[in-house]
């Protein structure tokens, strides 16, 4: 016999998914199938707070350059 987790989030559902980036077992109302995060991380990646380690790499527009970024650096005056 086997035994279900609950989702760590709410602690009362059937956790059936794993957050890629924290690796929380959470129920589907807590889980981002856009990211594979629980709802927690992808808030977090998506600009909710600090962006959590890897997460830039699933967030569209993760990889776009700031402004002025891709400018050549200024030479120093001497």
């Amino acid at each position: 016999m086997s035994v279900s987790e609950l989702c760590q989030i709410c602690e009362a559902k059937e956790a059936r998914f794993t957050c890629d980036n924290c690796g929380a077992v959470v129920c589907e109302d807590h889980y981002d199938d856009d990211v594979g995060f629980c709802l927690n991380c992808a808030r977090t990646a998506r600009g909710g707070g600090d962006v959590a380690e890897g997460a830039e790499d699933v967030v569209e527009g993760a990889d776009d350059v700031a402004p002025g970024a891709d400018d050549e650096p200024n030479p120093t005056s001497e």
